[in-house]
């Protein structure tokens, strides 16, 4: 039995050690250094990490385990990293025995036999654990220096690029093998590894094979010496000249926790947090590396009207003060408002507090519903699907049942028995779920299935199971896959699958006749937050359907206002096509490439039909340049917020800097709301999320699921349908300013079967109602057949305006005709 301060626990696994003559009880397999943790004794270590297998390179934790008289000893000192406890073991550490600490001396004498000792220049200086524990266990004096070697150290040329964005100096390594267990064991990326032998060892890559992984970037951080520096971040700072600040990544839905490290009021760097409910301790490069963006030169650094000339028509933008922007704002909306209204276009990267202040402005200061956030493909069945089962969920930091369904979290991805992808790539589009798969397909607990045209990278390294699907088929392959699911089984449905006829609905269908669970992914940070928070025309915040008297009775009453718009309002694609047409007169709109929406030439064309527009953004766009007044919104470094995962996890931050050249969107919309007449009764982020604690979910009655329409049309053999999703690193704005990271990127081509690659290829031309592009073409060995895929956003403007839909036909030429 253990005792706890509150209660008693009977546990059956324990074992007993002693460790500096206190007992302790711990959990069987634990390993010495565990345990010796457990009790506040710190050995020290470089090879060991918690999230990593035992290996026992370094040598540096060595303690020692006498024979008590129970066979539990051993002759010599032994590595606590992979000595696991016994029943009745006695071990003595460097604190205890003469023994332990000699051993730790010379090891650590051994270690710095070779290392130079340049601390003053080395990135890893000042928080370097050779540095530290070099002081604390090793000796005064080295006797290296004598007259036979004449204290000459190895050198080699470096650095040595492992890859664009890390650099290795292979003096500094002390092969403590973390780097390559990581890139072996978390990313199944080991394309660096231990070469020559004995004296010689070190860390390499093979000829022309770069280590290019989306999580390269790790390693710099495990790194416990200054072997593996960044590329970007090299000679930038000294440790202890920088301010650390936790924070979120903000590039996708995973909610990531990260460490910003700034200097004078600029970013030099960023870490990964220590979050075991969410990323544990892993990020990807993008959330890494690509935060650039804030500090770019096209960065809007105050607020910009646009004059209008004597002849009545449109000047160019000009500097304007805060309250003259408002003003001018609030003019030109309140116009636009009595011309036909006003449509609210609020984009996936807002936090979930800003969101809530768009959601609340368009109803009940631009007295309209027009408001969604989906900058991207999307139907009414996902508006459907996004108000039954993702809305009015959030409670605390916690993850939350969604909309009826059973919780998912990234903890029950590792205890599931199957994990079914649909319409989602997590290597590309989700980083911390991919790793968590991996992390439990490498413990022989979860099996992942994937709906796919065919076997991606990530999916081979999940070891998983392809399901062939062509675009426009998951329906009847999610319903032929339902025999095998049970309620041990997660459904991850990625939102590609909004214009696919009925996959909304059968994945909910199928998950309630079988139990199993199921869970929406978004692409962006801000997706599932603004949901929470009402940036849909059917949904109010927290939940609540905008049909419903007593869902706008209860929003109305928490916002002191005699009654809500009642009409369901238009969605992102109604709201273009309204612009388009004249009847709406306006458009408030935040951070929307044009070219990620459904139709990039019609968002255009809106925008430029638009009789007023008001834009808030990072950087300088095109839409801020067609705008007539622009706002300069905060980065997430520059304001408080919170992102909802795709869990329905609360993740919330506060500033890191302080930057007056911007304002959080909250701030801003509370300033036009005044001019307009109609505060929104907050100017904080604390004041938002008060309100928002106030409203709290929605516990009425839900809207019905949608239902999944039959199987879809035998698709014609004679067409080829296009697949595609964006990659990790593309050509999101968000990513520019870092050339090393963009180095990394995948080189974009078009992948084709085997036959047509022979037909058409190496280089294809493809041909769809948008235009066409031209790639170099590789064989997918089980891409389904009558199907091609081309990587979004990473040519030229990117799929959606240069060639097709996702789902079309396209025809593809080459060198001897067409294929159509």
């Amino acid at each position: 039995m253990t005792t706890t301060p509150d209660k008693t626990v009977e546990r059956t696994d324990l074992v007993t050690v002693t460790i500096d003559g206190v007992e302790v009880s711990v959990p069987k397999d634990t390993l010495v250094i565990r345990a010796a943790e457990q009790i506040g004794v710190q050995i020290p270590r470089f090879c060991d990490h918690p999230l990593l297998a035992p290996v026992g390179a370094c040598r540096q934790c060595l303690v020692d385990v006498p024979d008590a008289g129970n066979g539990r000893g051993f002759p010599k000192p032994q590595a606590s990293c992979t000595l696991p406890v016994a029943e009745g073991m006695v071990v003595s550490t460097q604190v205890t025995s003469p023994v332990a600490d000699k051993a730790q001396q010379g090891v650590m004498e051994l270690l710095l036999v070779n290392h130079p000792l340049d601390c003053p220049v080395c990135d890893k200086g000042g928080e370097c654990p050779l540095q530290n524990q070099a002081m604390s266990n090793g000796r005064g004096e080295s006797r290296f220096s004598d007259e036979r070697n004449r204290g000459v150290k190895r050198t080699f040329p470096k650095p040595i690029n492992l890859s664009p964005t890390v650099l290795l100096d292979r003096e500094r390594c002390i092969v403590c093998q973390r780097c390559t267990r990581f890139a072996d064991e978390i990313a199944g990326d080991p394309f660096i590894a231990l070469v020559e032998r004995g004296a010689e060892q070190q860390i390499g890559i093979a000829e022309d094979a770069p280590f290019l992984s989306y999580f390269s970037g790790n390693v710099i951080q495990i790194c416990p010496v200054g072997a593996l520096t960044s590329e970007q971040y090299r000679f930038r700072s000294r440790p202890f000249d920088l301010v650390s600040s936790p924070g979120v990544a903000e590039h996708d839905a995973c909610g990531s926790a990260i460490r910003v490290d700034h200097r004078r009021g600029k970013v030099m760097r960023r870490q990964a947090g220590d979050d075991p409910h969410v990323n544990e301790e892993w990020i990807s490069d993008k959330d890494r590396f690509a935060f650039a963006y804030a500090q770019a030169d096209d960065r809007l650094t105050y607020p910009q009207v646009r004059d209008t000339l004597p002849d009545g028509g449109q000047g160019s933008l000009r500097p304007a003060s805060w309250p003259e922007a408002f003003t001018v704002a609030a003019r030109g909306l309140a116009a636009a408002r009595e011309a036909g209204g006003v449509g609210v276009l609020t984009g996936g990267r807002l936090t979930t507090e800003d969101a809530y202040a768009y959601s609340k402005l368009a109803r009940v200061a631009l007295g309209t519903n027009d408001i969604d956030f989906r900058a991207r493909p999307l139907s009414a069945e996902e508006t459907a699907f996004l108000a039954s089962h993702v809305a009015g969920t959030v409670r605390g930091a916690g993850a939350v049942t969604t909309g009826g369904l059973a919780p998912v979290s990234y903890d029950d991805l590792e205890s599931a028995a199957k994990v079914v992808l649909v319409g989602l790539e997590p290597e590309d589009e989700a980083a911390a779920i991919f790793l968590r798969l991996r992390k439990s397909v490498r413990a022989g607990g979860t099996e992942v299935v994937s709906l796919a045209p065919f076997t991606t990278r990530g999916l081979t390294k999940l070891s998983g199971r392809l399901v062939p699907t062509a675009p426009g088929d998951e329906p009847a392959a999610l319903r032929a896959l339902a025999g095998e699911l049970d309620a041990t089984s997660v459904l991850l449905v990625g939102e590609r699958m909004a214009t696919v006829p009925g996959a909304l609905g059968a994945a909910a269908e199928i998950a309630a006749s079988t139990g199993a669970r199921l869970a929406w992914v978004p692409r962006r940070a801000g997706d599932r937050g603004a949901v929470e928070a009402g940036c849909l025309p059917t949904l109010l915040p927290g939940g609540r359907p905008v049909a419903e008297a007593a869902a706008r009775v209860d929003v109305a009453t928490t916002w002191g206002v005699p009654s809500l718009p009642e009409a369901p309002g238009r969605d992102a694609d109604a709201i273009v096509a309204a612009l388009a047409a004249g009847d709406l007169g306006g458009l408030l709109v935040a951070g929307v490439d044009p070219d990620d929406t459904a139709d990039p030439a019609a968002t255009r064309a809106a925008i430029d039909a638009a009789g007023f527009v008001v834009a808030l953004d990072l950087r300088r766009t095109e839409v801020t340049d067609r705008a007539d007044v622009v706002f300069p919104v905060a980065p997430t470094t520059d304001k408080a917020g919170t992102f909802v995962n795709w869990e329905g996890r609360a993740r919330p931050w506060e500033a890191a800097l302080h930057n007056p050249a911007s304002l959080p969107e909250l701030r801003a919309l509370a300033g036009i709301a005044e001019e307009l007449g109609t505060p929104l009764g907050f100017r904080t982020v604390d004041e938002v999320r008060a309100e928002m604690a106030q409203l709290g979910p929605w516990d009425g009655a839900r809207a019905e699921s949608p239902q999944a329409p039959g199987a879809p049309a035998e698709r014609r053999e004679s067409t080829v349908l296009l697949s595609t999703w964006k990659q990790l690193l593309d050509n999101g704005s968000m990513q520019d300013g870092d050339k090393y990271l963009k180095a990394t990127a995948r080189t974009p081509v078009a992948l084709v079967t085997g036959a047509d690659f022979d037909r058409y290829g190496p280089t294809v031309t493809l041909t769809g109602d948008r235009g066409s592009m031209t790639l170099p073409a590789e064989i997918c060995d089980d891409l389904v057949e009558g199907v091609v895929w081309v990587p979004a956003n990473s040519v030229g403007n990117g799929v959606l305006a240069d060639l097709a839909s996702p789902g079309s036909p396209v025809t593809i030429t080459g060198a001897e005709g067409v294929h159509g």
